[in-house]
């Protein structure tokens, strides 16, 4: 880790997306990590004004990206996700952007943070509860068939 609580791991760079080619290189990722909830270049547009979004970077290939989603409700509830692409994982990737993202929603007074893993992806369940996250609910959004996993790291000290 560096100074800032970040991990540091050798050729990589995390980016805040900007721009119409960085959006697609975090749709690319996100489409596949996460197929059953696919989007499109303009809801990925959409979402890039709401959340903060960012790509990872080895030198200049795309191996991964982040989304966080700022505290809601009285909680100060944040959300905290990291993709890494399959044939980049196991290298520490996931850690820095996971370790940004939650330095991200401290600073914005998140709480609590919590996550959104897809069932099936057994390495980002392992990824997150290796991090302290527990299984606060599974469930099948209405009218599709994959489950979906919601995680939920414990409070900030204050």
């Amino acid at each position: 880790m560096c100074g800032g609580g970040v991990a540091v791991v050798a050729g990589l760079r995390i980016e805040p997306v900007d721009g119409d080619r960085m959006l697609d290189q975090w749709r690319h990722v996100h489409n596949v990590i996460v197929p059953p909830a696919a989007m499109g270049i303009d809801e990925v547009r959409e979402r890039s004004g709401r959340y903060r979004l960012e790509n990872a970077y080895l030198g200049d290939v795309l191996v991964g990206c982040s989304t966080v989603r700022p505290p809601e409700g009285e909680e100060g509830v944040a959300t905290v996700i990291a993709r890494v692409l399959p044939e980049y994982r196991g290298r520490g990737f996931g850690a820095a952007l996971y370790e940004k993202g939650l330095g991200y929603a401290h600073v914005l007074g998140a709480r609590v943070i919590e996550t959104c893993v897809l069932a099936v992806n057994e390495d980002g369940l392992r990824f997150a509860e290796v991090r302290g996250f527990v299984e606060v609910d599974r469930y099948v959004l209405e009218g599709e068939t994959d489950l979906w996993v919601d995680l939920r790291l414990a409070p900030f000290a204050p």
